[in-house]
């Protein structure tokens, strides 16, 4: 077992080579039984949990672009209504902020458990209300009115949602498989994109563009409750974090976690954070958001067969990021997530230009390599990259406020700025990759910068 560290983290901000103690030993009564049946559980509730939790997010994002622009926002010219519909997918991430805050105080305060059973309840209730919004049709302005306020909340749940599903897995994980156990929330993303675009390409299949517009894009949110319902079962058996009891029973909770995660020593790694996760969040909007958009309108693509396109991509994701959670292991997670994000910055240019042959076969291919394969290679390793950024006391809020703060800039407005690029560019997406690669080159510099604590418990 490693030395225990103090709790400020790493002596003057070195990275200690050693993986940590074995949070096993926080059990030493458990039978091998009881172990492999304890990370079964936890295995089937982060998996399970943030796939609805993000299933929920991006249904949103892809309606956002499908329906709400006509539904929600019928007197505005095509351009301008979806410029609206992107806005209301931005306030999503301008909340997500108070959520991981609010979240991460409770998280950090009385555990991990409670508070991921709490968040998905209030996702699942605000998607599956979006399911039986009146339109402006029939109610006029109301409706996006309506519409935003479900978003809200819907951010608000979401912002403390992924770093306790991360928190979840890596300490309850085994020593040397914690980049491994970090990937399996991840996963949940891009199987919760798949299920999320499968549905509607379904959907759009099954029923005609009026029938579709009038009552079937409905289904695919009120599917929700079937789901959130199952996950929170799920939820409710899992056992609170070995890491977070120990420090529950050496009564080390933070009083207030938000300032030690802003002042010294957490300060450097807080900024360095927020400014490594901008390459991500752009990236993942860009290809699972904004592309669905960008193909159907600037490259003619028909809709069903680019939902299929991104369902794919979002698969091929899934299957590969275990192996990026293995690699995470074998080479750390900084080294990982720092060859991920030069691979993004690089293949940005050559997509777009597949993307400009406007064949759905070069669309799909290029959707597949940067966003099933690439993207894959960082993503996986994030959630344990971010999570050696913190001390376990505060580590549920810093991971909240270096993910869902740099989600505004990062995330939610990409959608935006890349179809104003475009727009101002009589089309062409030279601009808004340019864009793009400057994101990636940013969370390059800062993530060679970041000083890795070690993941000890």
């Amino acid at each position: 077992m490693a030395t225990s560290l103090t709790r400020s983290g790493v002596p003057g901000g070195t990275t200690v080579p050693d993986a940590g103690p074995d949070t096993d030993a926080l059990v030493p009564d458990e039978t091998e039984s009881e172990r492999r049946s304890r990370l079964r559980t936890v295995v089937a509730a982060s998996l399970l949990g943030t796939t609805i939790e993000w299933y929920d997010f991006f249904l949103y994002a892809t309606a956002a672009g499908l329906v709400f622009n006509t539904q929600f926002f019928p007197d505005q010219s095509s351009f301008v209504g979806t410029l609206l519909s992107f806005a209301t997918f931005a306030v999503g991430f301008l909340v997500r902020p108070i959520g991981g805050v609010v979240f991460g105080h409770i998280g950090d305060r009385i555990g991990r458990k409670r508070t991921l059973a709490l968040t998905m309840v209030l996702m699942g209730v605000a998607t599956a209300l979006m399911g039986v919004l009146p339109t402006a049709a029939q109610v006029g302005v109301v409706a996006p009115i309506l519409l935003l306020l479900l978003r809200i909340v819907q951010g608000f749940a979401l912002g403390g949602e992924w770093a306790g599903a991360v928190l979840l897995a890596v300490e309850h994980s085994p020593r040397r498989r914690r980049g491994l156990f970090g990937s399996i929330p991840q996963i949940g993303l891009a199987l919760g994109l798949a299920l999320g675009t499968s549905v509607f390409a379904v959907l759009q299949t099954v029923f005609d563009d009026d029938a579709f517009l009038a009552y079937g894009w409905r289904i695919a949110f009120l599917l929700s409750i079937i789901l959130v319902v199952v996950g929170f079962v799920v939820r409710l058996k899992v056992d609170e974090t070995p890491a977070f009891r120990e420090v529950d029973r050496l009564s080390r909770t933070s009083a207030v976690p938000l300032r030690e995660v802003a002042l010294p020593p957490n300060t450097r790694n807080t900024v360095l954070g927020l400014l490594a996760r901008w390459g991500e969040g752009s990236a993942f909007n860009t290809w699972g958001v904004f592309a669905i958009v960008y193909a159907t309108s600037e490259l003619g693509l028909e809709k069903v067969p680019v939902l299929v396109s991104v369902s794919i991509a979002a698969a091929v994701m899934a299957v590969l990021l275990p192996f990026s959670g293995l690699l995470t292991d074998h080479f750390r997670p900084k080294t990982v997530y720092l060859t991920g994000i030069a691979a993004y910055g690089l293949a940005v240019y050559p997509v777009f230009w597949l993307f400009g042959t406007q064949s759905l076969v070069w669309f799909t291919v290029g959707l597949v390599l940067v966003f099933g394969i690439v993207h894959a290679l960082f993503y996986g390793a994030q959630g344990t990259f971010f999570a050696s950024l913190y001390p376990t006391e505060v580590r549920y809020t810093g991971l909240s406020v270096v993910y869902q703060f740099s989600g505004i800039y990062a995330s939610g407005l990409t959608p935006l700025i890349l179809t104003a690029l475009i727009g101002a560019t009589a089309g062409a997406p030279w601009l808004a990759a340019g864009y793009l690669v400057l994101t990636a080159a940013i969370s390059v510099a800062a993530t060679a910068a970041v000083r890795e604590r070690d993941l000890f418990f």
